[in-house]
């Protein structure tokens, strides 16, 4: 759901106002939409919160325009199936960069903000790894681990997700800006806090359901006891994803979490393929993102449709009536691929040779 797109604002506006007033409860809104029939009007009402005022929706649309966001609701084509099956699904997921790099393969790997040398070096060579084998990278864009993982797969020419506790007006921390940057032009940046939202504490859980619920592995690099990391996998766990772990040395409070998931069950990563072959892949041998294969079907008529006229995705979407389902693949297919860009009106056009 483009911000830009005027035809989707009645809609966007009502999404943004249940937003606003449940995304710190989405157990409950996800109740009230199935008995509302994924109606966000009538959800609101139902829970007997007041709805924001209509200028400050506006305003929340118009910042979201300038960031160059998009509004993934659920129940929306677009919305991932892994995060959609949670029974605390985010109601509305606020994305910047790519939203197609949900729906590809995904594994998470998390760890230690205070991480080692030896685990940053893990972190980064697994996400290139990752990339070379077309998956994507899923973390939390923090210190050490995280931001290992997300480099190395950009580094690798991969995709990367990251999911963040606060705001998409805010990177935290701060200093991952630049890092924050690279994900939106080759990934996507992704939060269902509302803008201007700090990233508190408590934030920072409900974060770490949508890591787990979008990876179909979560890998545990370097974790104490009693951290993030550990309720990630235990989240993980919940959702029927297999759970990975990094040994390390035994002295190490960084080894503490990752030991105690082994000593549960947790497959060990012994070595890079370990990842891949629990994946069911194989590496590529150059290490890097593989080549875009030949578009055909539904994908090249959507690339031909766009370099004749370019159209935001909910103008695509609107058009495709009963074909949206195909369309949304498409999409996808063509945002993994690089041949389709966003321009600064929020329409989609054709990149590439045609």
């Amino acid at each position: 759901m483009d911000p830009k797109d005027p035809g989707a604002r009645d809609e966007l506006r009502a999404w943004l106002a249940l937003h606003e007033s449940l995304h710190l409860h989405p157990g409950d809104a996800v109740r009230w939409l199935a008995e509302s029939r994924g109606d966000p009007r009538r959800a609101l009402r139902r829970s007997d919160r007041t709805a924001p005022r209509r200028a400050s929706l506006d305003e929340r649309m118009e910042q979201l325009a300038a960031l160059g966001a998009q509004a993934l609701p659920l129940g929306s084509a677009l919305y991932p199936a892994g995060l959609a099956a949670l029974r605390d699904a985010a109601p509305l997921l606020l994305v910047r960069g790519l939203p197609g790099a949900l729906a590809g393969r995904c594994a998470a790997i998390v760890g230690a903000r205070a991480a080692t040398v030896y685990g940053v070096d893990v972190a980064s060579r697994l996400g290139r790894a990752l990339a070379g084998a077309g998956v994507v990278t899923v973390s939390g864009l923090a210190r050490g681990i995280d931001a290992a993982a997300h480099r190395g797969a950009l580094d690798a020419g991969g995709l990367t997700v990251a999911f963040s506790a606060c705001g998409l007006d805010r990177v935290y921390p701060p200093e991952h800006e630049e890092l924050a940057e690279r994900i939106v032009e080759r990934g996507a940046l992704v939060t269902e806090m509302p803008l201007g939202t700090p990233p508190l504490p408590h934030y920072f859980p409900l974060r770490n359901r949508l890591i787990a619920g979008l990876a179909e592995v979560v890998v545990v690099v370097e974790a104490r006891r009693r951290s993030g990391s550990l309720s990630t996998a235990r989240r993980a766990l919940d959702c029927g994803r297999d759970v990975m772990a990094v040994p390390g040395p035994i002295d190490a409070p960084t080894s503490a979490g990752p030991h105690a998931l082994l000593a549960d069950g947790a497959r060990p990563i012994c070595q890079v393929g370990d990842l891949l072959d629990a994946m069911g892949l194989e590496a590529s041998e150059s290490g890097s993102a593989p080549a875009s294969p030949e578009l055909d079907g539904p994908a090249r008529r959507l690339l031909e449709s766009l370099r004749a006229r370019p159209a935001t995705r909910d103008e695509l979407l609107a058009r495709a009536g009963s074909d949206a389902g195909e369309l949304a693949v498409a999409l996808v297919e063509l945002e993994l691929a690089g041949r389709i860009t966003t321009d600064r009106d929020g329409r989609l056009k054709a990149v590439g040779e045609a």
